[in-house]
């Protein structure tokens, strides 16, 4: 617990330090939803139910961020990594790691179900594609917040707005219907540095 409070209060400063920073993904039309997620809804039908709504951004509060952490942390640090041929004997399966192992996407439901379940809106919790340094496909859980747009990783224990993460952002879920998916850009902000002279 000393240690989930520690990086909560280490990551709640940067929420205030980000400034000039680009603090939400530009998102464009509609495209394709994945089709592990299309799969998974056929089977968790009540999941992927519900009535189109308002988007919503999240007041992140101290005891938001800290929701934010516990289950991030709690998860990441509990389920097992294991592939979907390994675990199912298929490429790609969407499923909630009930059996405590699972891969990207289904750290990412998990996180989605437990906050939803602790009260947080479905329209701020978003199913998000990005691709990895190597260029692989990779899930994520996108927040929107207030502050920004944030990124609950399974590969990395730092919730970090979605302009600090390496990732090529490529779709995530609409806030208003999350069956709608849309296209998200790629184009992160320069970052600047400092030269010796």
């Amino acid at each position: 617990m000393v240690l989930v409070v520690a990086l909560a209060a280490s990551a709640i400063d940067v929420l205030t330090a980000v400034a000039g920073s680009e603090r939400r993904a530009r998102v464009f039309g509609a495209t394709q939803p994945p089709p592990g997620w299309v799969d998974f809804c056929a089977r968790e039908p009540s999941e992927c139910a519900g009535p189109t709504t308002v988007p919503t951004e999240l007041a992140l509060s101290w005891g938001a961020w800290m929701d934010l952490v516990w289950i991030n942390t709690w998860v990441n640090k509990t389920i097992k990594p294991l592939t979907d041929i390994e675990h199912w004997g298929m490429v790609d399966r969407w499923s909630y790691p009930d059996d405590g192992y699972g891969d990207c996407e289904d750290y990412v439901l998990l996180k989605r179900r437990m906050l939803i379940q602790s009260g947080w809106p479905r329209e701020a919790l978003l199913v998000t594609v990005v691709r990895n340094e190597k260029d692989e496909g990779h899930a994520v859980l996108t927040v929107t917040t207030d502050q920004g747009d944030y990124i609950l990783d399974n590969q990395n224990k730092n919730i970090l707005l979605w302009s600090e993460t390496r990732y090529q952002f490529v779709k995530r879920q609409s806030q208003a219907n999350p069956n709608v998916w849309v296209s998200l850009s790629n184009q992160q902000p320069a970052t600047a540095t400092v030269t010796s002279r």
